[in-house]
């Protein structure tokens, strides 16, 4: 028992309210907050003047908020990871440091998609996929409901041409590049044809295009289609990108990883919005005016779709170089009258800019696309970014996205459950 005792001594120790509060550096009433959100237990002193805490506990809690940044503080809530991939500032967006709405408006999805796994432009590029991962992805596919929805069958599509992969397990990086070349085609060529199949076409905004829409596309739609999935290649660290990341510090395959961003990417407030857009732009053609459709959103409490950006506090740089290409598409014309009026209309009240969703909407819109299009787009789009984080993830030590759990429940120990 002996060895025991200095333990014991240690954990007895008990420090006053002052003493607490200049360990925290916060005020007495601040360590009275603490106690009653359960992260500090208290007990009342001798005499029943006033209260003492335990000193270890009130050191861990002090270390614990030197790490965190305080409420209300731009990094609070933030998860900060090294990159050199995307850069956001002041309304403009780099790929590895280059302009990505010039890299988009000048080289073809394929090319950007090379520039941000490698650092090296390969004019040209093209992505073919193995006619063998193909044909498991499509009996995948194609052994669905009808109504599924575009992410899941994309999903789908990933982890059945994993299944076909043997060698999906090695995670250098010119293995995952390999899969990245091959993946994305996959993806595409598995889902259903809508018009005639362009699989022998090197363009893989052409291949796509045949799985959205029944209509033949004219050379301005198809290079509004390309750029814009170029544009929509890599954001930083959306929620999508960030469950990628923590499935490639797991060393989960790019297979698995890519699974993981799609299953994050289908959210309302992610990949599905430009769906949601779309059928307010039908709905304001129906209607002939957008005052009542906007009108319609703000009663239902809902904000309206395709405007604002929270990293983007003025324009949406990809929605600008998006809706300056459906200028040059001739039956584009009613949808950008259409989004021009929505706009117009809420920034009555509002001054918000047109987002990449209400862009991307005017496109499928007005190519005769189902509204679910736009999330097929961005998805495939994204499959390029989440790559190049992957590669960059296992780069990374591995595991190294664990947060520790900040917990705030009842202090230990508790009584057990009555029955």
């Amino acid at each position: 028992m002996t060895d025991q005792e200095p333990v014991l001594a240690h954990e007895a120790r008990r420090i006053s309210t002052k003493q607490a509060a200049e360990l925290l550096g916060v005020k007495p009433e601040t360590v009275y907050a603490y106690v009653s959100r359960g992260q500090l237990s208290s007990r009342r002193s001798t005499g029943g003047r006033g209260s003492t805490f335990d000193a270890k506990e009130v050191e861990a809690l002090a270390r614990r908020n030197r790490r965190e940044p305080a409420e209300g503080s731009p990094a609070a809530g933030a998860l900060s990871v090294r990159t050199r991939i995307t850069l956001i500032d002041k309304d403009r967006y780099y790929f590895r440091g280059v302009d990505a709405t010039e890299l988009a408006a000048r080289h073809s999805y394929e090319e950007v998609a090379e520039w941000l796994w490698t650092g090296v432009l390969r004019p040209g590029a093209t992505f073919t996929a193995p006619e063998a991962s193909v044909a498991v992805a499509r009996r995948a596919v194609d052994a669905l409901p009808e109504h599924t929805g575009p992410t899941d069958r994309l999903r789908v599509a990933a982890i059945a041409a994993a299944t076909a992969d043997p060698l999906r397990f090695d995670v250098s990086e010119q293995a995952v590049l390999g899969t990245a070349r091959t993946l994305i085609p996959t993806l595409v060529d598995a889902l259903p044809p809508k018009s005639p199949d362009h699989r022998d076409c090197s363009s893989l905004a052409h291949r796509l295009w045949a799985r959205l829409s029944g209509r033949e596309p004219d050379e301005a739609s198809l290079r509004a289609l390309d750029t814009a999935l170029a544009l929509l290649v890599d954001h930083d660290l959306a929620a999508s990108t960030l469950a990628v990341r923590v499935a490639a510090s797991a060393r989960a395959h790019a297979y698995a990883a890519v699974s993981a961003g799609l299953g994050v990417l289908e959210g309302p407030l992610h990949g599905a919005a430009s769906g949601l857009a779309h059928r307010m732009l039908l709905d304001v053609l129906d209607r002939g005016t957008a005052a009542p459709v906007v009108a319609d959103e703000l009663r239902a409490g809902r904000r309206v779709p395709g405007l604002g950006h929270r990293l983007y506090p003025g324009e949406d740089p990809r929605a600008r170089v998006l809706f300056g290409l459906l200028e040059e598409v001739p039956r584009a014309a009613p949808a950008l009258a259409a989004a021009r009026d929505v706009v117009d209309t809420t920034a009555r009240h509002v001054p918000l800019h047109a987002n990449v969703d209400l862009a991307l909407a005017v496109l499928t819109a007005s190519s005769g696309m189902h509204a679910s299009a736009g999330e097929t787009i961005f998805a495939v789009a994204r499959t390029a970014g989440w790559i190049a984080h992957v590669l960059e993830e296992y780069g990374e030590a591995p595991l190294r996205m664990r947060p520790s759990g900040h917990y705030v429940g009842a202090r230990p120990p508790q009584p057990l459950p009555e029955q």
